[in-house]
């Protein structure tokens, strides 16, 4: 599919019920009819959304959610800073690298049985998150947790891509599921500072278990998906691992040890495998990321764009998050407390980037994204310790905002770019690069924090926004008017 046809569909969404709340918007837009349209089964379609908003919700709050309860699981085990850090990276890591080949078993199994496979194993390893006896047993089990959610995402959207054909239902679908993950990403630093000041730090991970249940059920309703003869491509997952990971251990190992002879070994192996991933793709008969992909500008802004978001937003709350509880002694209920402000009025942004694509175009609504997030960036310069409360929660707001009005735009983009069999591939692509930048920028930031949290929070901002503002030069030169 060609952008220019994908503009001509995004143009066409029309939203609803924007002025209610999220949880009302979400039931109002499941009742239009133009959601249904082209959906001949309404039920299972309906399944197959909620089911995967469900999902996107539970492995994204794995990451907001479980940023505030770092210090508490650094007490109880005494860890370090970059073994902290390793808490949160070792899922995004797993996460962002594998999801490339899970975008192909997608499109190979079919996403109904990929998705829940994903979702069976996330469950099981969240319990054992919440029962771990040992720091070491928690990064192992958010590893596999990793592994399982990068199953869940590109099938998740390769069930709505789907169950809903018809790009003005399908675009109010994603928007959907982005609420879903929006409201995961701001609302969960309140619901994991709740849980770890009532509770534990555990009870966190042990939220997943009733949730998957409900989520296997949602999809039990859902059809089944068409199975694709899409390969494996073995070499080019193994320099995918490599090449993250290394990268991800060097900048974390970096920021603690300087430049060591391991450090510098990883450094020099991210590069190589690298390099050798970009050959293997581009000469591979069958490569889990084809290269060809890239010339659509479709694409390519969605993928950079999203790094860029991701970026900022899981590296500001992971910074925050930090900043609220080592810094100014708040409790962690009390630090998560602080994001509600951002978390009541994202979501609803979320639900109105559909509208404002329709009147406005994806690029106007993209860029201003951007814009917005990178000016949240530089109003959170002015954060200290002496700053009040009620500011300092103020001025995190449009950093949701950003993110809210940009991504589904951007997911939408993508997924219109490319054929349906593509769906699972493209969707695996754009949150490979998300949670690329998550990962990136929390083993960043935390290095510059680890050396001097005043200087290394205000430094992490000024990365953040500038990235985001040569982004939105680049969407705005790249993409077309309308």
């Amino acid at each position: 599919m060609t952008l220019a046809r994908s503009e001509t569909e995004a143009r066409s969404v029309k939203s609803g019920g924007a002025q209610d709340g999220p949880g009302q918007a979400a039931a109002a837009s499941l009742e239009q009819p133009g959601l249904m349209a082209g959906t001949p089964q309404k039920g299972s379609a309906v399944a197959a959304l909620a089911a995967s908003v469900l999902g996107f919700f539970i492995i994204t709050i794995d990451v907001s959610g479980v940023n505030v309860a770092l210090p508490a699981i650094g007490r109880e085990f005494q860890g370090s800073l970059s073994g902290l850090q390793w808490v949160v990276d070792s899922y995004t890591l797993m996460f962002a690298a594998l999801m490339l080949s899970a975008g192909s078993l997608s499109d190979r199994v079919g996403a109904r049985r990929a998705y829940g496979w994903g979702l069976g194993v996330f469950t099981l390893a969240s319990l054992a998150c919440g029962a771990a006896p040992t720091l070491a047993t928690l990064i192992a089990a958010r590893v596999v947790q990793g592994v399982a959610a990068a199953a869940m995402v590109p099938s998740s959207l390769a069930l709505i891509r789907q169950a809903f054909p018809e790009p003005s239902a399908r675009a109010r679908g994603v928007a959907l599921w982005t609420v879903g993950g929006a409201v995961a990403i701001a609302a969960g630093p309140v619901l994991g500072g709740l849980l770890t000041t009532e509770w534990s730090w555990r009870a966190v991970f042990c939220l997943n278990a009733p949730a998957g249940i409900i989520g296997f059920l949602l999809l039990l309703r859902a059809a089944r998906s068409p199975q694709g003869n899409t390969s494996f491509d073995l070499p080019g997952q193994v320099l995918a691992v490599l090449s993250l990971a290394s990268l991800t251990f060097a900048v974390i190992e970096g920021g603690s040890d300087g430049l060591s002879p391991m450090v510098l070994a990883a450094i020099i192996g991210a590069v190589l495998a690298g390099v050798g991933f970009v050959i293997v793709e581009a000469r591979g008969r069958a490569p889990m990321l084809p290269l060809e992909l890239f010339r659509h500008r479709g694409v390519v802004v969605p993928a950079v764009a999203g790094f860029a978001l991701n970026t900022a937003f899981y590296g500001g709350v992971f910074v925050l998050s930090l900043f609220f509880q080592e810094q100014r002694a708040q409790s962690a209920f009390s630090a998560g407390l602080m994001f509600a402000p951002m978390a009541l009025i994202t979501a609803n942004f979320n639900y109105l980037s559909p509208r404002a694509v329709d009147r406005y175009g994806p690029r106007a609504v993209i860029v201003a994204g951007l814009l917005v997030g990178a000016l949240a960036c530089g109003g959170l310069l002015a954060v200290d310790i002496s700053t009040p409360s009620w500011i300092t929660a103020l001025l995190m707001v449009p950093l949701g905002i950003g993110g809210a009005l940009a991504t589904p735009a951007l997911t939408s983009l993508m997924l219109d770019s490319v054929a349906v069999e593509r769906a699972g591939t493209a969707a695996a692509l754009f949150n490979t690069s998300r949670q690329t930048g998550g990962a990136m920028s929390i083993a960043v930031f935390g290095a510059l924090l680890a050396r001097n949290f005043s200087s290394g929070m205000q430094e992490s901002f000024v990365i953040a926004g500038s990235l985001l503002a040569v982004m939105a030069l680049g969407t705005a030169v790249l993409l077309p008017r309308r």
